[in-house]
């Protein structure tokens, strides 16, 4: 049998790595762009011959509905599974129900026969901790015993999940979203998007939201989505074996993360296209629709909340907001963006040096200590002793008249008779008074302790964090306009539309905008933010106050700094990630960036026909190079195309063992036909089919403007550097990366990764 013979098996049936990337490499979407065009080819092709074939072209077009099918339905369960925990678990900090000690406080009181109205909060089947220890509701005793039973419970869920991160995945901390949006791009991390991350993100996700600690669920529900779409993309080898297939998968599988986590499934699709994902055709736009579908369907099915909706903090408002409500609104997107700014830069700054100090050493530590002063400084107020969740749903709600809230603490008029729905605007009473100065504390306690939680190891959402700050200062200013509007209703600004006896003001909508903004300036998101806010409210008419809050988010905090938070930690990490939100606007040449420089040894390259097996094989054991430049000659330099290094490695040691005569002095050649070699030469190897013979090449006057643009519109590995035809140099995406990073006065050594 001929060597070519023999090489056209080899690379027509490949063994396991062929094709296949190395740990923290980038892909190369043009070859896996070409490989799924042939293998497409090839299958409709094949489909003519048979009716058997044709039903496999047929399965084969089907996988990718079946995969959003597969991933909608597990994300959408453990949505709901991690929702029904969470909500058990963060009420065992506080007591248990006598009934049945799965049940959460408010599960207890439904069941309970006894529950009334008015203390519709208390029922006897429901039990605080001193109540069932020492017999003791009220009193010194019993408030000091809950409140350490309180910070044990914490302390006990916080120790669990940074014990089982450490132990099982250490890839399940964090949020999750700079890593996916850096894998999205091309990169490989293995291991990120494994089972065991899967299974021990969605474990201590419950213990941590549990906790108290001052963290969301909804970033790391999308990389639980994620892993699930990864899990599901390796059971059909159209996606397994191409990893430019497998990012359109897991982008769809984005969307139903987003959709599970805030029930909203258009703003899932929009988070995808515009926050995470790198490469996003038409296809990947309706896959990513119906998994985002099937995902809220299965969490409705599930009925988390017992209430008919996908999240806790769904309302509803009965009044239309004025114009002149702009300029609060306005208000609350400057401080949106102020506070996003503040926190990207504390937060990098304190992650920046748990990296370089001893801090780093001891994660498990530091989770028990920001638990404990988290747990010690919450409990006594009510606002930061209830679940996050729990204080959005609270802050975002309309006063009707069955609130039994604090901020629903107005002082009625005995004369009144309105229908339900339509409260008129009251004066504030004690009630409202008390809970404004207890969500200043903690508001200014949440800034604070956000900054150091989010980073730490073990899974932190920021979403719900942010909407928190945001939905605080909100309803204090709603509250702040709504007595302004009752008291002087006579002013010119409110003389229009806020007469006597009238309901204006709706201070939970000033939540929803104060959340939006806050949301926006740390992730720098706008049009998929405002989506979702409306698909949370499903008021229509509050589109134009949410986008005028998110606009001006974004400016304010753009203003300080182009980064979100998410590519602020891609930088801290140094993955690399080219952002194509960042502008490259310097009069740089591919000469001033390719390798080798002047003073550097020569490029490393292979010739066509005059290197045997032992000169590549040292020449690999040598250098760490990702692949090798194909020339006619060293003396010429004229290119001829570029072969990968892993291919190489692998095209050697299979012919070593399937081809007979191949040993270390044979002559590896690239050409369709064999050398001219001496009759007692030992047997060629051809190697043209592992050769690219279209590597993307520039010359050395194109600008580095153009550069930049092509390796972030094309997703190139390496581009080689041309003059007539003449090999001139490399450019790798490292090199783009580190000269940007010189060109923007930042160390070009912070990008770590190949």
């Amino acid at each position: 049998m001929s060597v070519s013979g023999n090489l056209m098996d080899f690379l027509d049936e490949p063994f396991p790595d062929v094709g296949t990337y190395e740990d923290f490499h980038t892909i190369d979407w043009l070859r896996e762009k070409s490989r799924d065009t042939d293998r497409h080819r090839k299958i409709t092709s094949k489909s003519k011959e048979s009716v058997w074939e044709f039903i496999k072209g047929l399965l084969d077009a089907w996988s990718g509905w079946v995969v959003m099918l597969l991933i909608g339905l597990l994300a959408g369960t453990l949505a709901g599974v991690i929702d029904l925990a969470v909500d058990w678990m963060t009420d065992l900090k506080e007591g248990i129900c006598l009934s049945a000690f799965w049940y959460s406080h408010e599960q207890c009181c439904w069941t309970s026969t006894e529950t009334t109205f008015e203390d519709r909060d208390k029922c006897p089947l429901w039990q605080k901790w001193s109540e069932l220890l020492v017999n003791q509701s009220e009193g010194a005793s019993a408030y000091i015993l809950n409140y350490l039973l309180y910070i044990l419970w914490a302390l006990l869920f916080a120790f669990l999940a940074v014990s089982l991160v450490r132990v099982f995945a250490p890839y399940a901390c964090g949020s999750g979203i700079p890593e996916i949006k850096t894998i999205l791009s091309g990169f490989i991390i293995r291991g990120y998007l494994g089972k065991w991350t899967l299974l021990i993100k969605t474990v201590t996700l419950v213990l941590v939201v549990s906790s108290g600690l001052s963290l969301g669920k909804e970033g790391p529900l999308v990389h639980v989505a994620c892993c699930c779409g990864n899990f599901f993309s390796s059971l059909f080898s159209k996606y397994s074996k191409n990893e430019g297939k497998r990012r359109e998968v897991l982008s769809a599988a984005a969307a139903a993360g987003v959709s599970v986590a805030f029930g909203a499934p258009i703003g899932g699709v929009l988070f995808s296209l515009e926050e995470v994902s790198y490469y996003f055709p038409l296809k990947t736009l309706w896959r990513s629709f119906f998994a985002a579908l099937v995902a809220a369907f299965t969490l409705r099915s599930i009925n988390p909340f017992g209430n008919s909706r996908l999240v806790l903090f769904y309302v509803e408002y009965h009044t239309p907001w004025y114009m002149a409500e702009l300029f609060p609104f306005i208000l609350l997107g400057v401080f949106g963006g102020l506070w996003g700014t503040l926190f990207i830069r504390c937060n990098i700054a304190w992650c920046r040096r748990r990296k370089t100090t001893k801090l780093g050493k001891y994660p498990v530590l530091e989770v028990i200590v920001v638990t404990a002063i988290t747990a010690i400084i919450a409990y006594p107020n009510p606002y930061t002793r209830q679940s996050t969740s729990e204080l959005i749903s609270e802050l975002f709600n309309d006063c009707g008249a069955l609130e039994s809230s604090q901020l629903c603490d107005y002082i009625n008029d005995p004369n009144m008779t309105r229908p339900v729905d339509d409260i008129p605007d009251r004066p504030a009473g004690r009630g409202v008074y008390t809970a404004m100065w207890q969500l200043a504390l903690a508001l200014i306690f949440k800034i604070v302790i956000t900054i150091f939680t989010f980073g730490m190891k073990i899974p932190s959402g920021l979403f719900i964090p942010s909407m928190a700050v945001g939905a605080m200062a909100g309803r204090m200013v709603g509250i702040g306009v709504e007595q302004l509007a009752y008291h002087h209703h006579d002013w010119i600004i409110f003389r229009n539309w806020c007469r006597p006896g009238a309901d204006c003001v709706t201070p939970g909508l000033y939540a929803m905008v104060g959340a939006a903004a806050c949301l926006g300036g740390v992730t720098r998101m706008t049009v998929s933010l405002v989506v979702i806010m409306f698909e949370l409210t499903g008021g229509l008419e509050y589109i134009v106050p949410l986008m005028a809050a998110a606009v001006t988010s974004k400016w304010v905090a753009d203003a300080f700094g182009k980064e979100g938070i998410y590519e602020a930690h891609i930088h801290l990490n140094g993955y690399p990630f080219l952002d194509v939100k960042d502008e490259f606007t310097h009069r740089t040449l591919a000469t001033d960036v390719m390798r080798p420089r002047r003073g550097e040894p020569p490029l490393s390259v292979l010739t066509q026909d005059s290197m045997t097996v032992e000169d590549v094989e040292t020449l690999i054991k040598e250098t760490d190079y990702n692949g090798f430049p194909v020339v006619v000659s060293r003396d010429s330099e004229r290119l001829i195309g570029f072969a990968q290094r892993r291919e190489l490695i692998l095209a050697i040691k299979n012919a070593r063992q399937r081809q007979e005569g191949i040993v270390s002095n044979s002559i590896m050649y690239f050409t369709e036909e064999p050398p001219e070699l001496p009759a007692n030469s030992p047997q060629p190897l051809k190697l043209r089919r592992v050769l690219n013979l279209s590597p993307f090449t520039v010359t050395d006057h194109t600008p580095m403007e153009t550069v930049v643009d092509i390796f972030r519109k094309l997703g190139l590995r390496q581009c080689l550097v041309t003059r007539s035809g003449r090999l001139l140099g490399i450019i790798t995406k490292k090199d783009v990366l580190r000269h940007m990073a010189q060109m923007a006065n930042q160390d070009p050594e912070s990008i770590m990764f190949n």
